[in-house]
C-alpha cells in the first residue's frame, strides 16, 4: 500500500514518475484541478481548507466526506495512490490519514497517525475532515484522539508555503 502526499505544483510532476492508479484532488472552487490523464480515477473535490464553516466558503461536510470514502474505498492498491492540495500540509495529509484507516480497519489510529507524522513533520491534518470520517467509519473518537496526539506539524505557515512530497507505505498492526 502507498499513498503518495504532495502539494498541488507537485502533482503532474509524481503523477508521471509514479504511475498512481487513482488521484484526490482537493481544491478551493478558485483554483483550476490539475490534468492527470486518470480520468474517472480522480477525484476532483472543490474544499476549503477550513475547520469550521464560513460563509462563502466550501467546508468537507457529510456529502463531501462520503465521496472521499467511497472513492478511496475503490482503490485497490497494486499501485499508489496520489493525494493532493494546494500546499501538502491539511486536507491532503488529512485524506491519507483517512485513506490509511480504511484500508486498515483494524489497525491502531494513532500508530497510523505516528506514521504519518514520521513520513511528513509538516502534516497537520485538516480535524474537520478527520472528525467527519472517524463518525463515518464509527471509529467512536479514535481518529481524532490520535491526530490530536501528533499535534500540528512543524515548521508551520507562512514559514512554509508547501509540503514536500511523502509517502505512506505500512500496513498498520492492530
Amino acid at each position: 500500500m502507498t499513498i503518495i502526499v504532495c502539494p498541488l505544483s507537485r502533482a503532474p510532476e509524481i503523477t508521471k514518475q509514479r504511475a498512481p492508479s487513482r488521484a484526490v484532488s482537493l481544491l478551493d472552487r478558485d483554483t483550476a484541478f490539475p490534468v492527470l490523464g486518470l480520468g474517472d480515477h480522480h477525484l476532483q473535490l472543490d474544499v476549503h481548507d477550513i475547520e469550521v464553516e464560513a460563509d462563502g466558503l466550501d467546508a468537507c461536510c457529510d456529502t463531501r466526506m462520503g465521496r472521499i470514502l467511497e472513492f478511496v474505498r475503490g482503490w485497490d492498491r497494486n499501485a499508489p495512490i496520489l493525494i493532493h492540495c494546494w500546499a501538502g500540509i491539511s486536507r491532503s495529509t488529512a485524506t491519507a490519514y483517512i485513506t490509511a484507516c480504511v484500508h486498515n480497519p483494524h489497525a491502531d489510529e494513532h500508530a497510523i497517525a505516528r506514521a504519518l507524522r514520521e513520513a511528513s513533520p509538516t502534516a497537520t491534518p485538516n480535524r474537520r475532515f478527520i472528525a467527519l470520517a472517524d463518525a463515518a467509519l464509527q471509529r467512536n473518537g479514535r481518529m481524532n484522539a490520535a491526530i490530536e496526539a501528533i499535534g500540528r506539524g512543524y515548521p508551520r505557515w507562512p514559514d512554509i508555503k508547501e509540503a514536500e512530497p511523502f509517502q505512506l507505505t505500512s500496513q498498520f498492526a492492530a
